[in-house]
Parts: structure tokens; C-alpha cells; sequence
């Protein structure tokens, strides 16, 4: 979102994508054919706080903090406990920081609770400055919306990262489910910008390639062990893990 000087003018900007709605909502079925949405969460310098399958049933209760003042002096948390909708892009990330070290804690505050809803400014040691402001897409696209709004269904990709704006690109990685020790294999890395357009990724980096990915974003990787693939590219928000597992001696490969 627009970095606007000073910052109380930027806080305002801000205000606009942050702020997450606090709305009651009902359960969502999960199945083995109907898997719970995915989150991964990207911290500040590109790091990854999490990135888990959540389910979605019930409401959580998180707890706002007087801490959360992104917005501006004056404008944290009362430090009361809110209900969020579970099958929202906010009540995936509130329901994974309960057992998810790295995202503890949220900070919300409910000072704009009555105009806007609940604005989220920190999650684990990750927060929202001046010039950092969580970004929200799900599969891929900016909702524009906040996150207590955006419905999430199963099989679903949520993504929260920490960046500037104008937004960067996010990065995708597919590799194969397994692979041969030595054996060179292919993987492809896309890049989604800002409405979910997707492309190659020209140069990227992934974990054990030879080396960065062509105009058609291949890149060949050889593995000796099993391993998590990520790619990476400049200041673009990194992949999501490809967790790729070694075939057996006796050519025995796991399947998916």
C-alpha cells in the first residue's frame, strides 16, 4: 500500500489494507478429500514464520494488544479478547499461532473496531512500520480486502507476508514428489503478481540447483538426500517449500 509523508498520513493509507473485519461465522468440513487451506506466513527480511495446513471449524479468540499501534500514537489495543471467524484469512492465521511458536504473538488492535474492524500490525517478531504493511493474497491474488473478510475455503493458499509497497511478486516452486539420490531432476518456479497473473521466474535460485532457473524458469536440482526446495529472487517474496523425498536403493520411489 502507498507509503504517503508524514506518517500520520501513511498510517492512513495503511489503515485501508490492514484492517481485518470481526465478523461470526460457522464451521467449514474438513476431509481427506477436502483438505484444510494452507498458510505460510513470510516475516520481515523474507523469512518464513510458518507454513502449515490450518483447519477452519469454530471461532478463535485472540487477545488485542495495547503493543499494536502500526496505525499511529494512540492507536493500539484495548487488550480484550475478540472472536474471529475461523474460514477467514484471519482465523487461519489466529487458530495456526496457537500452536505455531513463530507467529506468537499476534498483535490486533480493536481501536478502529467500531469504523473498520481489527487491524493487524505484528506476528511473531515480524511487525508493520511506516514502511512494512502485512500483505494478504489468497491463492495467488490480493483480495484488496481485509482479512477477516476474505473467506478461505479447504485446499485453499493463504499467504501473510511483511513487505513495502508497491508489493513485490511472490515466487512458486513445483518439484516432483521424489527423486533419485544423483540423479539430476527438473523443477519450475512461476511468479504471481499483485491480481494473480502468473509467469516463469527468469533467474531465480532454488535450494541444490546447478543454477539459476532459464526463460522458462526450469532449473535442474540434484538431491543426495531429501530436502526442502525453496526458490528465491531478489527482493520478490519467497516460494513455497517443496519437500521432495529420496527413491530407495532399490529403486523403490514413495508416491504421493
Amino acid at each position: 500500500m502507498p507509503r504517503l509523508v508524514p506518517f500520520r498520513l501513511a498510517a492512513a493509507c495503511a489503515l485501508a489494507l490492514i484492517l481485518v473485519l470481526s465478523v461470526g461465522g460457522s464451521a467449514t468440513a474438513v476431509t481427506a478429500t477436502n483438505p484444510s487451506p494452507q498458510l505460510r506466513v513470510v516475516g520481515k527480511g523474507g523469512k518464513v514464520l510458518a507454513e502449515t495446513s490450518v483447519a477452519t471449524s469454530g471461532k478463535v479468540s485472540v487477545k488485542t494488544s495495547p503493543k499494536a499501534n502500526c496505525l499511529g500514537r494512540g492507536t493500539g489495543g484495548s487488550g480484550r479478547s475478540v472472536k474471529v471467524k475461523g474460514g477467514t484469512a484471519l482465523g487461519v492465521l489466529a487458530r495456526a499461532s496457537k500452536s505455531t511458536a513463530a507467529l506468537k504473538p499476534l498483535l490486533l488492535t480493536d481501536h478502529f473496531l467500531s469504523e473498520f474492524g481489527l487491524g493487524l500490525c505484528g506476528i511473531g517478531n515480524s511487525k508493520a512500520t511506516s514502511k512494512l504493511s502485512w500483505y494478504l493474497k489468497v491463492n495467488h491474488k490480493n483480495p484488496n480486502r481485509g482479512g477477516e473478510t476474505v473467506k478461505v475455503k479447504p485446499g485453499d493458499e493463504v499467504l501473510w507476508a511483511l513487505e513495502p509497497f508497491p508489493y513485490p511478486e511472490e515466487l512458486s516452486l513445483v518439484a516432483p514428489f521424489s527423486a533419485h539420490p544423483g540423479v539430476p531432476f527438473e523443477v519450475t518456479v512461476y511468479s504471481y503478481d499483485d491480481r494473480g497473473k502468473k509467469k516463469p521466474a527468469a533467474g531465480a535460485t532454488v535450494t541444490g540447483a546447478s543454477g539459476p532457473t532459464d526463460a522458462s524458469g526450469h532449473a535442474m536440482v540434484t538431491l543426495s538426500a531429501e530436502a526442502t526446495l525453496v526458490a528465491r529472487l531478489g527482493k520478490d517474496i519467497p516460494s513455497n517449500g517443496a519437500f521432495v523425498l529420496m527413491c530407495q536403493p532399490n529403486g523403490a520411489c514413495p508416491v504421493s
